[in-house]
């Protein structure tokens, strides 16, 4: 599995100008090159050792000097990142592991939940889930979003007290979807996402502010919206980023998830290549996975009565936190000034846990750097890959999602896609303090439902609490804070009114 990789680096070419851009663009198009990660800055790329030459030779001599590598032995942290089971070391013994994954209703220190301390494969993690809802049935169900192209069910948790805990209720759910690993490879996503599940499950009904947010809203929580690639990443190629689906060159597999839902699709930079990394195949919706996830989330729009009024997609990695549109910089979504709100506070949430800064922009300025004049004029540079089709702007627009996010997780390079398993909990912390934020956030109803901000307006007018709700989302002095397990997500008073001075 790891020799065909001895031979690859990692380099990262730093872009300060547009012809610069437009060289890496071409060539890695020429030499169908894989593109990790890229921003306003730089461009991470992976290719064999003997092709650098071939590459340098086609790019200005400006970036001939301008790149370094990023890890010295590829396959070996390849070979790290995955669990000692996998690997050809001994399995040592130890004093705990009668608890397995097994989580212990008692509250116990993260560091001490045995299913956080290493990536797990889809084997551990369905039954995982199982055991979820097994133990937590008053506000836990176990769903199946659809079948993936190669027939594995795409699982999810359902997070939420209403009614007799059925799927319907007299009124429209407020619903919200935390979903990670559309790219197979980026397994820190997909943990992610089962710890902050797990953080939300276990306290509910201890802590009054995680049970406001279970009971306010559903939460669905999809550890991997790519089964197949994910299964496919641990048995194969660590480094695998599509699906398995079959494409018009039998031995090219897989679409781009990310690049096949149907708002603005723009497949055709790559509808002839369908080895490319972002293959977003032949037409929209292309992908089995993504339509079936779409015309789940459509089917609880028209059938079940869910109203969704949130989405975060989880990915890895370079720390930032992207906001609509990402098909292009030339339209500005109508809700702007509320994403970037609700984008800060969340980034500093995140900062509050273990000092880390994520960055926050349009998820289509990967191609974009500002005048260095000064001026606020941007430059559209070309893109290093399509941006269209992404499922951010599909349930921005399409479904009317007013808070749609994609956050890009740890780290900033040095890993990349290969982040260590010791990564997990503090990368978790910060996810779920990200997503606590997002959740008191909407409770404030700012940008969901008028009306019933009105209502809860009037009834805080008439006890005396009222607090603006043009400048802010929601008073969060009385709020009780996280508990000590857990990071806090939410921000004091002092934080709200120092808003305009973040440094993030």
């Amino acid at each position: 599995m790891l020799a065909r990789y001895g031979g690859d680096a990692v380099l990262r070419f730093r872009i300060h100008q547009k012809n610069e851009a437009n060289a890496i663009v071409e060539a890695v198009n020429a030499l169908f090159l894989d593109v990790w990660e890229f921003n306003t800055e730089w461009v991470d790329i992976r290719l064999a050792k003997d092709v650098i030459q071939s590459l340098l030779g086609l790019l200005p001599a400006s970036l001939q000097k301008s790149h370094t590598p990023l890890m010295h032995d590829l396959a070996q942290t390849i070979f790290e990142s995955y669990p000692s089971q996998f690997s050809d070391e001994p399995e040592q013994p130890s004093h705990h592991t009668h608890r397995g994954f097994t989580p212990s209703l008692q509250k116990t220190p993260d560091e001490t939940n045995i299913f956080f301390q290493q990536y797990q494969p889809l084997s551990v993690i369905l039954p995982w889930l199982r055991l979820m809802e097994s133990l937590f049935p008053t506000h836990v169900r176990l769903i199946k979003i659809g079948i993936t192209y190669e027939g594995r069910d795409i699982t999810a948790l359902r997070v939420g007290v209403h009614p007799k805990n059925v799927e319907k209720s007299m009124d429209s759910r407020k619903t919200i979807i935390v979903a990670g690993g559309s790219h197979a490879r980026e397994w820190i996503s997909t943990s992610s996402v089962n710890y902050v599940a797990f953080s939300l499950i276990t306290e509910y009904g201890k802590s009054k502010q995680m049970t406001k947010l279970v009971e306010e809203f559903d939460w669905i929580f999809i550890p991997t919206l790519n089964p197949d690639g994910y299964v496919f990443t641990w048995e194969n190629d660590r480094l695998w980023r599509k699906n398995r689906q079959q494409t018009s060159l039998r031995y090219c597999k897989g679409l781009d998830l990310d690049r096949t839902y149907g708002f603005e699709w723009d497949g055709h930079a790559t509808k002839s290549n369908p080895c490319s990394e972002s293959f977003s195949g032949e037409g929209p919706f292309q992908g089995v996975e993504s339509s079936r996830f779409a015309n789940w989330v459509k089917n609880e729009t028209e059938r079940n009565n869910a109203k969704f009024v949130g989405f975060l997609d989880l990915h890895s990695y370079s720390q930032q936190i992207l906001y609509p549109y990402s098909y292009s910089c030339s339209s500005a979504p109508p809700s702007l000034e509320n994403l970037e709100e609700l984008a800060l506070g969340m980034a500093k949430a995140i900062r509050h846990v273990n000092g880390e800064k994520y960055d926050i922009t349009s998820a289509c300025e990967g191609s974009v750097m500002s005048n260095k004049n000064g001026k606020k004029e941007q430059e559209i540079w070309p893109r290093i890959e399509t941006g269209g089709g992404s499922a951010l702007d599909w349930f921005y627009h399409e479904m009317n999602v007013t808070y749609a996010y994609q956050l890009k997780l740890r780290d900033t390079g040095s890993y990349g896609f290969l982040l260590p398993s010791k990564n997990i909990v503090p990368t978790g912390k910060e996810v779920f303090a990200a997503i606590a934020y997002f959740g008191n956030y909407l409770q404030g109803n700012k940008g969901i439902e008028v009306s019933d901000m009105v209502e809860k307006s009037n009834e805080q007018a008439a006890q005396g609490t009222i607090t603006s709700q043009v400048s802010q989302p929601v008073s969060l002095v009385d709020v009780e804070p996280i508990p000590n397990a857990m990071l806090p997500a939410i921000l004091d008073e002092e934080d709200i009114l120092e808003e305009s001075n973040w440094e993030l």
